[in-house]
């Protein structure tokens, strides 16, 4: 059959196409109304309720009926059944003929039912959660909203005692009900408590830090000054950091339900209609006469969670299917395994071949009768009328065949898969090496008929780092160098860190609760109080996202000797560099502090961890941030009693095309009020920018930056410039020139940034580790090995990606980077493309296709080099690097490589060059793209993992989609077919909004190895072994047609065959889909490189089919004519009687039912005493069931076979028949399997002979063993420590003795120095021409934020207020210059009489 798309018959909800109107107290306008006074259709809006499952009430029979039947052996059977109702046709009751068709429907239904329940029950926790919204007898919204749709089952979830809003006035005791402050007087308005399918258009909703967002929401006003909120993204975009979003100014007054219901404030917001595009919204508040603008800034979308903001009150714009997380989703899809759908080819071969058999009857019964008749047979009397001559009776002869023969193709083989799958998903959900111990959580199977599909990837997807990260993105400060010294930090406790995170949860709840620093008192220390009566905190939170303190003794120590260090001592310019370092990292940020009114202890608020986990560090070792208040910073230092001052009078902001940000301060202090630059950033970017001169501390730092990143640790490079008074007085008219400018302002502002940015002094640098789960980089590692190409989806900027990429062993430590980028300006994508061609897989036939398009010159650039102070390890030779290629694409260069074929072919073509692609700051519409681009392009199997409800589409693309529980909701898990278990709160905390998920990643490598290439390998094995004994039983029949006359008559008793599929050999089949082991697991975890096997396709294609069918034709050619001239005797009876049929064919049935349970046992890798209880039940209940079967007298009722055991059982020939002929029917199979093993065998075959004859022998261990003696490689040994096992390496890029070699000479990795193997990474961006070398740097903050932006605007107003007024209130004050390290005040004002610094 054709393949037709399912879910296009039963279409969802679809999305509003047209733009609306939000009308908020004020009735609808009466073009709204039909003339019935019925709303317009296109006024109705879809409700807030999500549906993820397959089926509802009415589309479940039509729509699982039409699934069962895409199976064409489903549609033969229910042919075969009919068929038999008319009489000509009839074997027995009609009514008991449809009973196994009707059975196999019913189980596969109530499966698929069960699988589609427990998707319900998911909907119905995420659409049962709790929100409030406006309500009460003074509130009523006008807009209209549809019906919801009725869910499959009421689930097990109790519903939760929340009510819809009632007009009439609550009783004061609900606990639904919640008033303002101000409007407790009020009780006409309220919030309420509804559940979020209730939530309608035009309803107000009040959401509480910590909660998720149940629609798209238009921000009205916030808790925090200016009206700004702070949300976490990554369930839309897969970004970790915090993002900020403003209210709409027209809107800000409506802080109160009395304010968002009063009829004084009535108001219209115009939309555009429902966008898939995450980062678009055209709409307008129309309010008072006046039109103010919406954009994404001022929406809170769905999917969305408010963070460190206490509450937000937004007004419901889009619900449901409207929401932008919803459109970017698709619809459930109906997935069937590979093996599945290879089995309908296999049917249709048998279907022919029994379509083949019964027309030979049909023609050769025909010419029997026309024959037969002409010599006047009296069985054909009368054989000439028009309903009873030849002809017809070949077409009926015809007709039977097709019943006699029907079990060449097997019902019982889809039962038996779906007992064996569900048994499969079983052992998934019991396996205790998938199970996290902790929690009690195991890994689910939510769609069991897909087992097999995990044994057999070519591409495997993951959507970002959550799912990756331990405890959701978490930083640890691991290591610094700070003027060319380096600290590694104490070595960290063996602790469990998960219990260690979870112990502080409470701590850190409370501080969830506490309002931001973003001014005032009561938040931070006022830069309005005496700083000497500021005291130190009594310490300071881990900040969310930082998972420990840092210490190192000898840090401490140095930090001690600075403090009393004299001037003009030998410590004073290492106590200089430590202040300015640790300064730096405390001031050159844009975290924000929180303190604890209960502990007074402070905690940061950062948009990222990483900045979080510096500051972090800064205030571990003293250097405490104490908060800003507008432009005034506080830092507590060990240098000083006083809590120091400084006045924020710039802020060069962080891109990702700058990869650095500066901060320009001047010290508030009587004695020093010089003018700094502090900056951090990319160390290709700050070294470029230093100060000529100290070439021996950027040597040293350089090599400290090359451990760091060799050490998988994100690095950050820290620099700073003592400014002149007159040269910022002169750069600050520059920069609010530039900055006011109506043409070219972003190229202005950048050149005026990088003139102040030049001339820095050097610090040092950080290391920061961005903690993966146990096992993530080995997994990653081993996937590669495996032959699965690793691709990343995800929405984290590039340098993120790369380093994560890097965390994870996505990219080697030798691998080359391939950035293709952009694509508005400077070369297209498709160019950069073509360029990565030609410049590193020039001996491909990629450009073949694309030899007609041409590429213009004006587009191209000469490919150059920007080399940062090391000596280069990569050569510009095309393709004599030592390590891979990695592809590296940004979200605008990805739109453009999909908008066209062409573009998109040659994408395909250069990603599957490459040894893993990483796509980032994608959509979720693109990264189901991208699965799509390969699925369809290549038509190979793909596998999706990932956490959020961004991931669903991605998930719901790819042929198998894993969700991890994600920590806010089950969004991914609802749509996938597996899911991985999850680290969680302890069982008390779980009702906190702030419970901890995070997937075990490592579990996917044993759920793809073990479980995946066990079910495969059962599953094919099984089906093809079905096929087989059926083949036997048919075989058997049709060569008995050569001696009845082709009538298609039965050789067998009738209840033989029936019961052949049900009890004589269906056992053995099933041991090998439950219990069979091609190797032992630890075998599969400990050589991945055996996944080939699966990937290959090894044990199902349509070759082994025919195999197997040539096997089982050519046993019952030996079972049937070895028994039947064995007994074409004079009577084999020792009375002299003639033998009955039966006799004699029921010892065939006897020998096949024997020999087809052995030769399935010779298929069977490991006999257990399953496997031998399945082989011997079979033959045991046959035995069985003929001698009772036999002993049944006609009073119960008539048989054939009615006292026939004396002459079967005593005849010599039964007993003499079967071992000979099962000896003949299983020899060829047995020899073959003797030959592989013993003179011809493979990997598995070695690999079960090892183990069986040294059971004891740890693979995984004897393997590192054998790594370490030899590097030789063969099928079973491989080291991991580069990306690719052998390649040619450029001569030119080896050391002197090897480049002493012969030349042309190609050196294996394994044979390089580990110093040259370890280099760091080789980067080539295709769009702006540049190679460096990277090394690992990456920092998260959220680009012209409004956090950011609102501190710039503070300090654009003081700037325009006083740009004509002289600095320092009228006080010019020379600058004091003269040590690169005189950094900040002097050292040691802590020790009377103070020394006066010297000028610099």
């Amino acid at each position: 059959m054709a393949p037709f798309d399912i879910a296009a018959l039963f279409p969802s909800k679809h999305s509003s196409t047209t733009p609306r109107t939000v009308f908020v107290n004020q009735p609808l306008p009466d073009h709204f109304y039909d003339h019935k006074r019925r709303p317009l259709k296109v006024h109705v809006y879809p409700t807030n309720q999500v549906i993820s499952s397959k089926y509802t009430i009415l589309t479940f029979l039509p729509r699982n009926l039409l699934e069962q039947f895409r199976r064409i052996a489903n549609i033969f059977f229910l042919f075969i059944a009919i068929l038999q109702f008319f009489p000509e046709f009839s074997t027995i009751s009609p009514g008991l003929v449809l009973i196994p068709i009707i059975v196999v429907l019913s189980i596969t239904a109530i499966k698929d039912a069960y699988e589609d329940i427990k998707r319900h029950q998911s909907d119905r926790r995420v659409n049962h959660s709790a929100v409030r919204v406006v309500s009460g007898p003074a509130w009523s919204n006008p807009n209209f909203s549809g019906k919801k749709s009725r869910t499959f089952v009421r689930g097990i979830v109790p519903k939760p005692n929340l009510s819809k809003p009632d007009p009439e006035a609550p009783l004061p005791s609900d606990p639904d009900i919640e008033y303002d402050q101000s409007d407790h007087k009020a009780p006409d308005v309220y919030w309420r408590k509804i559940l979020w399918e209730d939530i309608r258009v035009g309803d107000f909703v009040k959401i509480m830090n910590n909660e998720s967002i149940p629609a798209d929401v238009l921000i009205c006003a916030t808790s925090e000054d200016e009206n700004v909120a702070f949300v976490e993204t990554k369930n839309l975009d897969g970004e970790t950091n915090l993002k900020s979003r403003n209210a709409s100014p027209a809107l800000a007054d409506l802080h109160t339900a009395q304010d968002c219901a009063s009829s004084l404030n009535p108001f219209v917001v115009d939309c555009d209609r429902p966008d898939t595009n995450m980062y678009r919204l055209n709409a307008a508040i129309i309010r008072n006469g006046q039109r103010s603008p919406v954009d994404t800034q001022m929406v809170l979308l769905r999917g969305t969670v408010l963070r460190n903001t206490d509450w937000a009150i937004g007004l419901v714009l889009f619900t449901g299917v409207d929401t932008k997380i919803v459109l970017n989703s698709g619809g459930t899809p109906s997935k069937r395994s590979r093996v599945e759908r290879q089995i309908n080819p296999q049917v249709l071969v048998n279907l022919a071949l029994l379509a083949l058999m019964a027309i030979v009857c049909g023609i050769v019964d025909s010419v029997i009768e026309n024959q037969q008749y002409l010599e006047g047979a009296p069985w054909l009397y009368d054989d000439d009328t028009s309903y009873d001559n030849p002809s017809i009776n070949g077409l009926i002869t015809w007709a039977f065949a097709l019943i006699t023969f029907q079990n060449v193709v097997p019902i019982s083989l889809y039962i038996s898969i779906e007992v064996v799958k569900s048994c499969q998903a079983l052992f998934i959900y019991f396996d205790y090496d998938i199970f996290y111990k902790k929690t009690n959580q195991p890994t689910l199977a939510r769609s069991y008929n897909l087992s097999d599909d995990l044994g057999k990837f070519h591409f495997f997807y993951h959507a970002c780092r959550r799912c990756l990260m331990c405890h959701q993105n978490s930083m640890v400060f691991r290591e610094c160098s700070i003027g060319g010294a380096v600290y590694h930090g104490d070595p960290e406790e063996e602790e469990d860190l998960d219990v260690k995170k979870l112990a502080t949860s409470g701590e850190q709840k409370a501080s969830h609760d506490s309002s931001l620093g973003s001014s005032g008192p009561s938040t931070a220390a006022s830069p309005t109080m005496d700083p000497d009566v500021i005291s130190p905190p009594a310490t300071v939170k881990l900040s969310t996202g930082v998972l420990r303190h840092f210490s190192d003794q000898q840090l401490s120590q140095d930090l001690a000797r600075a403090v009393n260090a004299e001037p003009g001592s030998e410590n004073e310019a290492h106590a200089r560099a430590l202040n300015g370092f640790f300064s730096v990292l405390a001031l050159c940020h844009t975290v924000l502090t929180a303190t604890d009114p209960e502990t007074g202890a402070i905690e940061y608020k950062a948009q990222s961890p990483d900045e979080a986990a510096l500051v972090q560090a800064a205030a571990d070792v003293g250097f405490v941030f104490r908060g800003r208040d507008r432009e005034i910073l506080l830092l507590q230092t060990p240098f000083s009693t006083d809590v120091e001052r400084y006045e924020l009078l710039d802020i060069l902001d962080f891109t990702s095309v700058r990869k650095r940000m500066s901060i320009i301060v001047r010290k508030l202090d009587g004695n020093d009020s010089r003018y700094f630059l502090l900056t951090k950033g990319a160390d290709s970017v700050i070294f470029e920018r230093l100060k000529s001169g100290g070439d021996e501390l950027k040597q040293t730092t350089e090599r400290d930056l090359d451990n760091f990143a060799s050490a998988g640790l994100r690095t950050l490079t820290l620099a700073y410039k003592v400014i002149p008074e007159d040269e910022y007085e002169r750069w600050s008219e520059q920069y609010h020139e530039a900055s006011t400018s109506l043409e070219d302002r972003e190229a202005k502002v950048e050149a005026v940034n990088d003139e102040m940015e030049r001339d820095l002094r050097l610090l040092g640098a950080t290391a920061i580790e961005d903690r993966l789960q146990d096992g993530v980089p080995e997994t990653i590692a081993d996937l590669k090995l495996a032959g699965i190409k690793v691709w990343v989806a995800t929405g984290d900027k590039l340098e993120t990606a790369i380093a994560i990429g890097y965390s994870t062993n996505l990219i080697a430590e030798d691998s080359n980077i391939i950035v293709i980028r952009d694509g508005d300006v400077g070369p297209t994508v498709y160019e950069q493309m073509v360029r990565a061609v030609e410049e590193f897989f020039p001996d491909s036939d990629i450009l073949e296709k694309a030899a007609d398009v041409a590429i213009s010159d004006s587009g191209l650039y000469q490919m150059g080099r920007l080399n940062v102070s090391i000596p280069s390890i990569v050569g510009h030779g095309n393709g004599t690097r030592p390590g891979g290629y990695v592809l590296v694409i940004d979200g605008t260069a990805l739109g453009h490589a999909l908008s066209d074929d062409q573009t998109k072919r040659l994408l395909l073509n250069l990603g599957t060059q490459c040894e893993g692609v990483i796509c980032c700051r994608v959509s979720p519409l693109q990264k189901a793209l991208v699965v799509k681009l390969v699925k369809e392009g290549l038509r190979v199997m793909t596998l999706a993992i990932g956490d959020g409800a961004n991931d669903v589409s991605m998930i719901q693309a790819a042929d198998v989609g894993v969700g991890i529980a994600g920590e806010e909701g089950l969004q991914a898990v609802n749509s996938s077919d597996y899911a991985i278990a999850q680290v969680s709160c302890p069982p008390m905390e779980c009702v906190a909004s702030d419970c901890i998920f995070v997937g075990q990643f490592r579990f996917l490598k044993r759920l793809l190895l073990v479980h995946g290439h066990w079910s495969y390998a059962r599953n094919g094995t099984m089906v093809v072994n079905f096929f087989y004994k059926n083949i036997v039983a048919v075989g058997v029949l049709w060569w008995f047609q050569i001696y009845c006359g082709w009538s298609s008559a039965y050789a067998f008793e009738y209840t033989y065959l029936l019961f052949w599929n049900t009890f004589w050999t269906v056992a053995p089949v099933l041991a090998i889909g439950l219990f069979d082991r091609i190797v032992d697991a630890d075998v599969l975890m400990a050589f991945p490189e055996l996944y080939r096997f699966g990937r290959e396709r090894t044990w199902f294609t349509l070759k082994l089919f025919f195999i197997y069918l040539i096997d089982g034709v050519i046993q019952s050619v030996s079972i049937f004519f070895i028994i039947t001239y064995t007994y074409f005797t004079p009577t084999t009876l020792t009375d002299g009687y003639s033998l009955q049929l039966y006799d004699y064919s029921t010892t065939m049935v006897f020998t096949a039912v024997v020999a087809v349970s052995l030769y399935n046992g010779l298929n069977t890798n490991v006999w257990t005493g399953w496997v031998f209880f399945a082989i011997l039940l079979g033959i045991a209940l046959l035995w069985i069931y003929t001698a009772v079967y036999n002993s049944i007298s006609p009073g119960w009722f008539v048989t054939d076979v009615y006292g026939d055991n004396p002459f079967l059982f005593g005849s010599a020939y039964f007993w003499l028949c079967q071992p000979l002929c099962v000896a003949i029917a299983i020899l060829p199979r047995y020899l073959y399997r003797a030959w592989l093993t013993g003179y011809a065998p493979g990997d598995l075959e070695t690999l079960r002979y090892i183990r069986k004859t040294q059971p004891d022998l740890d693979m995984a261990t004897a393997l590192r063993r054998d790594h370490d003696r030899t590097a030789s490689r063969t099928s079973l040994s491989r080291r991991r420590v580069s990306s690719r096992m052998s390649r040619p390496i450029s001569v030119s890029s080896l050391p002197p003795a090897f480049a002493l070699g012969t030349p042309g000479t190609n050196y294996s990795v394994d044979t390089l120095p580990y110093d040259l193997c370890r280099a760091p990474t080789s980067r080539a961006d295709m769009c702006t021409g540049a190679r460096t070398v990277y090394r690992g740097f990456d920092f998260v903050t959220e680009e012209g934020g409004v956090a950011m932006r609102r501190m710039q605007s503070n300090l654009s107003e003081r700037r325009q207020s006083s740009r004509h007024l002289p600095l320092n209130g009228g006080r010019k004050q020379p600058m004091k210059r003269k040590s690169s390290l005189h950094i900040f005040a002097s050292l040691r004002r802590k020790k009377p009489p103070p020394v006066p610094s010297k000028d610099s």
